[in-house]
């Protein structure tokens, strides 16, 4: 996959701009607020449908304007395509591939990225709903039939929830008919998740290795805090089983305690618990690992890498990271990386560099 031009219109802090992105790894750099970001914003809008930075659609247009643009033209299996979104302040996303308007559902896996933020080196130590996002992250850009399922499930837990809230106090709530809906729907997203599971453990205990020069074995665990005895609850039936045990809890607490929303990823090194008693440096590798399985992963699903955007990453990793990260990415994966330093571009061949500044963009060196 390669994109091969961008254009934006009244996006952040850009009114106009029209960027050409002719080599492998294309480097923007600049100071702090020069809108580096925001064009890689802008990518990853045009690949998933919404931004990795906010959930206010008003935060992405230019100030004062009612409407913004983004247009990508980029090859996948060497196929030209484009797509095109347009964002309002007031109203829908209008969203087109090849001319054709999509659903934001539909857009998904068009266009393979894998985005590696300073945010992610908290992978490890941050929230449970954190580390969910990012696996049904990667499983939608390579399954429609998950993100369905996914966006599906969302909307039953949030009626149940509905439904609890309402019924407080109450003897009976007819609550059957979501049971079975979740219970069906909690065992596909599960298995699939167990599934892919399998595929990324192989993978990041690969990319560890390689990272730690064979020291430490990487394996990621499926953890349900609703389980019996450490045993997996993936079936349908075990699911409404549980729905069903747990009912008076969820009255008094008036949320659903059973179910993949719950779920959590632990890491581990060897047999050490990379969240409790992991060094800074083996949850950065673990995290890094983690994200270059991701590439790999989405490859082995759709047949070629996605594009992979670097924010400001490199600066949060030591020089041997660095060096690792630039060594697997170089002639094999189109990557477009934010920095305030150039230093670790001079001397690899084959880079773009683009300097941002105050809205507007210029090839080369300064």
């Amino acid at each position: 996959m390669r994109i091969n031009s961008l254009q934006l219109f009244q996006f952040r802090n850009y009114e106009h701009l029209d960027l050409l992105l002719d080599s492998d790894i294309v480097v923007l750099y600049g100071s702090n607020g020069a809108g580096k970001t925001n064009i890689l914003e802008s990518i990853y809008v045009g690949t998933i449908g919404k931004s990795h930075r906010t959930s206010d659609i008003s935060d992405m247009l230019l100030f004062n304007a009612n409407e913004a643009g983004i247009v990508m033209n980029f090859e996948k299996k060497e196929t030209p395509q484009k797509v095109n979104i347009k964002l309002f302040r007031q109203g829908p996303k209008d969203i087109r591939l090849n001319d054709t308007k999509l659903s934001q559902k539909e857009l998904i896996g068009t266009l393979n990225t894998v985005i590696f933020c300073p945010e992610d080196l908290q992978l490890i130590k941050g929230s449970p709903s954190g580390r969910r996002r990012f696996l049904d992250m990667e499983i939608s850009q390579t399954s429609a039939t998950y993100y369905h399922q996914l966006l599906q499930y969302n909307r039953l837990l949030q009626q149940r929830n509905t439904l609890l809230k309402e019924y407080r106090g109450k003897q009976h709530i007819p609550l059957a008919e979501w049971d079975i809906q979740i219970a069906d729907i909690a065992s596909f997203i599960v298995k699939k998740r167990l599934e892919s599971l399998k595929k990324i453990n192989l993978l990041i205990d690969l990319m560890n290795r390689k990272l730690t020069g064979g020291l430490e074995n990487l394996t990621i665990g499926y953890e349900q805090p609703y389980g019996e005895d450490g045993d997996m609850v993936y079936t349908k039936e075990a699911f409404y089983d549980l729905l069903q045990q747990h009912l008076t809890q969820d009255r008094h607490r008036m949320t659903t305690s059973v179910g993949p929303h719950r779920d959590d990823l632990r890491f581990f090194s060897d047999s050490i618990d990379l969240k409790k008693y992991g060094s800074q440096g083996q949850q950065r590798t673990a995290v890094l690992s983690l994200k270059l399985s991701e590439l790999e992963f989405i490859k082995s699903e759709v047949g070629e890498y996605p594009v992979l955007l670097l924010d400001d990453v490199l600066s949060e990793l030591d020089e041997s990271r660095r060096t690792n990260l630039l060594q697997f990415i170089h002639k094999r994966i189109q990557t477009v990386i934010t920095t305030t330093d150039i230093h670790d571009f001079k001397n690899l061949p084959g880079v773009q560099l683009i300097h941002c500044k105050e809205g507007q963009i210029h090839y080369g060196k300064p």
